[in-house]
């Protein structure tokens, strides 16, 4: 969301001064341009009203109502547009802040996936698909927007290897429309390898996850190996080596412990 900027208000004194300025002001105007000027007000007061309604139906800090005690309009603030973000490398400090395997994931609310895609069957040997997305401010998770952005066309006559690295496992809503696309396409087999399971105590989520296996889906969690890949394949590392965080491997154990038990 965007940023929310506080909005000072004015004093009660301050309110009292500006209210009997404008009052002086107007007791020298004629009756003809003291209405001129309540229509322009009116009519402005109206354009604000209307862009403020208009958009996703939330209205910022910035654009909230006058308050009876107020002299002064607040202009709206604009949302940022829905989007996915599509790359070939993310930046280090998403890696290691997204893809952290913490127990309670705070401010990690939005989905971080790397992808391989291996193809074979072609005339000519085809190179693959490899690189990385994120889902913010999106209708749409990660998970469906890859196979409407980076592999929508399917080619019955092709095989495809689709491996994921994802910063969390995926919700209700994405395992079923998963289970749709495998069960549509035959040639097509997925594995993804989280780093956190998301949700893992909701029994929706775990029939979710269950089902999803069921379909013919690979589903584990990520290994300090795994996170050591990801980090040297798809982050600008300039070269640097991964050293894994406190507790990697430990995080580890935990999840794969949740996750064998959920699939059992």
């Amino acid at each position: 969301m965007a940023d929310r900027k506080d909005s000072k208000t004015p004093s009660k004194s301050g309110l009292m001064k500006k209210k009997e300025k404008k009052v002086d002001k107007a007791e020298g105007k004629p009756e003809k341009e003291k209405n001129k000027d309540k229509d322009e007000k009116m009519k402005k007061k109206t354009e604000q009203n209307d862009a403020v309604s208009q958009g996703n139906g939330e209205i910022a800090e910035g654009a909230k109502g006058q308050d009876k005690n107020e002299d002064f309009e607040l202009e709206p603030m604009e949302l940022p547009p829905f989007q996915i973000i599509v790359g070939d490398r993310m930046c280090p400090s998403f890696f290691k802040f997204q893809f952290k395997n913490v127990e309670y994931s705070s401010g990690r609310n939005k989905t971080f996936l790397c992808y391989q895609v291996d193809i074979q069957g072609a005339a000519v040997e085809s190179e693959g698909l490899r690189g990385y997305l994120e889902d913010e401010h999106s209708g749409s998770h990660a998970e469906e927007v890859f196979f409407q952005q980076v592999l929508a066309y399917y080619d019955k006559s092709l095989n495809y290897t689709v491996t994921w690295y994802t910063s969390s496992s995926p919700c209700v809503s994405c395992a079923a429309k998963l289970i749709e696309i495998l069960r549509a396409r035959k040639t097509l087999r997925l594995n993804v390898h989280c780093s956190r399971l998301f949700q893992w105590d909701d029994p929706e989520t775990q029939a979710g996850l269950k089902a999803l296996v069921k379909a013919g889906c690979k589903l584990r969690m990520m290994r300090p190996v795994d996170f050591s890949y990801v980090w040297s394949t798809f982050v600008e590392n300039e070269e640097d080596n991964f050293t894994p965080w406190e507790d990697c491997q430990d995080s580890y154990d935990y999840y794969d412990e949740k996750l064998q038990d959920i699939l059992k």
